[in-house]
Parts: C-alpha cells; sequence; structure tokens
C-alpha cells in the first residue's frame, strides 16, 4: 500500500485546483450574495435490513457554488454493517468514517462533470478467530460525469485508485445520484 504521503500529496493538489477555481470566481461575483445563501446542502441516507443483515449509511454533503458552472465543497460519510450467518461463527461487523473533499464543473446546463477525493477509516471485526480484524484508512479518488436536471445529478464515477484487496467499493466504477438543495 503507497504511503500516507501520497495521500497527503494528492489531498494539496485537490485543494490547491479547487482554491483556484474558488479564487478566480470570487471576483466574477455579481450578485453580492453572502456565504450561506451560496451554501447547498444534500447527501445519502442508506437502510438495508434483510435476513440477518443490518446496514446503515449516512453520507451529508455541503457545496460552495462559487459561480453558476463551479462549486467546491465537502462531504462526511459513515456506514455501519452487521452479518449474523444464522449460529455460525462467520458473524462481523464493520463501521467505516471518513470524508470527502468535492469540486463540481457544469460547462453547460445539463452535464455535470465533477472530482471526489475521499479518505475512509475501516473497521472490520469478525467473530470467528479464522478471519483477522482489521483496521485501515482506504483513499479513493474519483472522476465523474452526470446528467443534471434541477437539483439532481444522475451519472457514473470512476475511482483511480482503486484497490482490488482494501477499496470498500466493489469496483472503480460507481452510479450515483447527487441530490443537493
Amino acid at each position: 500500500m503507497k504511503n500516507i504521503s501520497t495521500y497527503v500529496s494528492l489531498l494539496f493538489v485537490f485543494c490547491f485546483f479547487a482554491g483556484c477555481h474558488f479564487t478566480s470566481a470570487q471576483n466574477i461575483q455579481q450578485d453580492g450574495s453572502d456565504f450561506w445563501q451560496r451554501v447547498r446542502y444534500g447527501g445519502n441516507i442508506g437502510l438495508n435490513f434483510s435476513n440477518g443483515y443490518k446496514a446503515v449509511q449516512l453520507a451529508p454533503q455541503a457545496i460552495y457554488q462559487v459561480n453558476p458552472q463551479v462549486g467546491v465543497g465537502v462531504g462526511l460519510n459513515g456506514s455501519y454493517v452487521k452479518r449474523n450467518f444464522n449460529g455460525d461463527n462467520r458473524d462481523f461487523s464493520s463501521t467505516i468514517l471518513g470524508g470527502s473533499l468535492i469540486s463540481i464543473y457544469q460547462p453547460i446546463e445539463f452535464i455535470q462533470v465533477s472530482t471526489d477525493f475521499e479518505l475512509l477509516h475501516v473497521n472490520q471485526n469478525f467473530e470467528d478467530d479464522v478471519f483477522r480484524d482489521e483496521n485501515y484508512w482506504v483513499p479513493a479518488l474519483f472522476l465523474g460525469a452526470g446528467y443534471a436536471t434541477g437539483n439532481v445529478v444522475f451519472g457514473a464515477r470512476y475511482d483511480l485508485l482503486y484497490n482490488e484487496g482494501r477499496s470498500i467499493y466493489r469496483n472503480g466504477l460507481q452510479p450515483f445520484v447527487r441530490v443537493l438543495f
């Protein structure tokens, strides 16, 4: 696994470009509105309860709309999963906590492109001693594109740092629905 300085470098590059967009767009500001009127909120809530399986996810986002085309923001991600295998010793639980930096660009009204840098802490606990409990950090750098209509964007994103053995996602390509109010 790459060392943490690589991730810090990627985070710095992302923040630099997002800051450039933010600073240049501040000079173009025309309507004189204050900061909080430009902040849009949204995110994701997920619940799954089935036979022996419980999953809860909460992932709020806040995006500062620099101008009609550019937005930068942050997100939080928290999830908990518990699986019971009907009495055998393969039960496990997982807690995932982290955050993300988000940059969105809408070159035309119905197309949105985005970058998301996500850093998550994964904690997995297994009842069976055959499996090893794990506790680690995993980064993801997504490039995405989607169709925008009103406050909703339907699209797909790809994780440039995808690692099959460590990622919390099944593969590098992820569909998404982004809702911001």
